[in-house]
């Protein structure tokens, strides 16, 4: 199985694109892991932002692994404890589909991004900058896999 984090936004800052490459690397053997990086849609003055919105949504939906289980960040989902992604990761292992993680831009996820995906995946309450998003997933994809293998990274 293959992970692919499919993200809006491009040309992230330094640490962002370091921090992902960071726990990219500790992944390689447990869970590949690719990002695919989608042109943010165009917002400003006279701009509509629901197009933007919707723009994204069409790109993410184009860009998806073929026959991928699709996971939403959205705040609006379950928040699961790394406990309990360990255990989705290892039933989705069980299945054998590629997973593909779709972060949203600044306005979030468009509909038919949310009514494509299987789950929606919510990392709590607070409202986070979505490059700090792919981090945070990528990390927690690598404390679970950790956890799975009996690595003692996770001691939660």
């Amino acid at each position: 199985m293959r992970a692919h984090l499919l993200a809006v936004g491009e040309r992230m800052p330094a640490w962002v694109a370091a921090g992902f490459e960071d726990y990219r690397k500790r992944l390689a053997h447990e869970l590949p892991l690719e990002l695919i990086e989608i042109r943010p849609g165009v917002r400003g003055k006279g701009r509509d932002p629901a197009r933007a919105i919707v723009d994204e949504g069409t790109a993410l939906l184009a860009a998806l692994p073929r026959a991928a289980r699709v996971i939403a960040l959205d705040g609006r989902g379950a928040a699961w404890s790394s406990e309990t992604l360990a255990q989705q990761l290892a039933d989705w292992r069980m299945q054998g589909r590629d997973l593909a993680l779709l972060i949203g831009g600044a306005d979030g996820l468009a509909e038919t991004v949310l009514a494509r995906a299987e789950r929606r995946w919510s990392l709590g309450p607070l409202t986070l900058p979505h490059m700090l998003v792919r981090v945070l997933v990528a990390e927690q994809l690598y404390r679970a896999a950790s956890q799975l293998a009996g690595h003692p990274y996770h001691r939660g």
